[in-house]
């Protein structure tokens, strides 16, 4: 069994600086999880656009370097949410996945980005193009990044392709489309008999309030741990030996007719 703790951070009027703190505080108080997460760029705001050239970072930067300490603290592996990545050609919407001795074993850059009006991430940043799986200790894992989570062939092909058993996905996703978020999030896990373990921002930004409702969804679909509107941490267990065991004995991604 692996322990999750999901933290589900509130945004609010703070620095950056205080916000890294308040980060690293959650992280000491659930030092027992064998994986913990942070949301879409939890460190300032996903809607802050006039801040991302200002404050991107490397994957050598503060961020990472902070949360690599604290993966190599206490053990565990941690999904440092995603940072604005300054990269020779741009800018990326980046999650980073540190292993237990503070290594970044795993870079994923957002594939689809926002074209909403009002909400045009697309203008400041580039798309990535990979598709990333990485193993660890409790399985095989994919990413997704907020807005991915309405693209199901991204899931589709990380489940059948590159046989991921754990969907990480951060986000900041606003409250309006909460139904989508929950519906959409057990969606993913069921159609690909697969972890889905989120974690949203709470509070608001530039007027906009994200929903939080971050998640541990197992591979029937259901939320075995989740959390509402407010700032808290979402702790629960995966069992990749059962996940296995039931993909083994349902037939549903063997019986696909059409093919990713």
């Amino acid at each position: 069994m692996t322990k999750v703790a999901s933290i589900q951070l509130w945004l609010s009027e703070e620095t950056k600086e205080e916000r890294l703190i308040r980060a690293e505080k959650l992280i000491d108080q659930n030092s027992d999880a064998d994986l913990i997460l942070l949301p879409e760029m939890w460190t300032i705001g996903w809607r802050s656009f006039d801040r991302y050239e200002k404050e991107a970072e490397t994957l050598e930067g503060e961020t990472v370097s902070r949360m690599a300490e604290k993966a190599k603290k206490i053990n565990a592996y941690i999904h440092a949410g995603s940072i604005v990545e300054k990269r020779d050609n741009g800018l990326y919407n980046t999650a980073v996945l540190l292993s237990p001795e503070g290594e970044v074993i795993a870079a994923y850059r957002k594939l689809h980005l926002v074209t909403r009006k009002g909400s045009e991430e697309i203008a400041y940043l580039k798309p990535g193009k990979e598709v990333v799986a990485v193993d660890t200790e409790f399985g095989k894992v994919g990413f997704g990044i907020c807005y991915d989570l309405r693209f199901p062939e991204l899931y589709r092909q990380m489940a059948v392709n590159h046989g991921v058993e754990v969907f990480l996905h951060v986000a900041a996703w606003p409250l309006v489309r909460v139904e989508n978020w929950i519906e959409l999030s057990h969606a993913r896990a069921n159609e690909n008999l697969a972890y889905f373990i989120s974690c949203n921002c709470a509070g608001f930004d530039h007027g906009v309030q994200y929903l939080g409702h971050s998640s541990i969804v197992d591979q029937n679909g259901v939320s075995t741990a989740s959390t509402g509107l407010f700032e808290d941490v979402v702790r629960g267990t995966i069992d990749i030996k059962e996940l296995r065991k039931f993909r083994e004995q349902t037939p549903h991604l063997k019986s696909r007719v059409l093919s990713v």
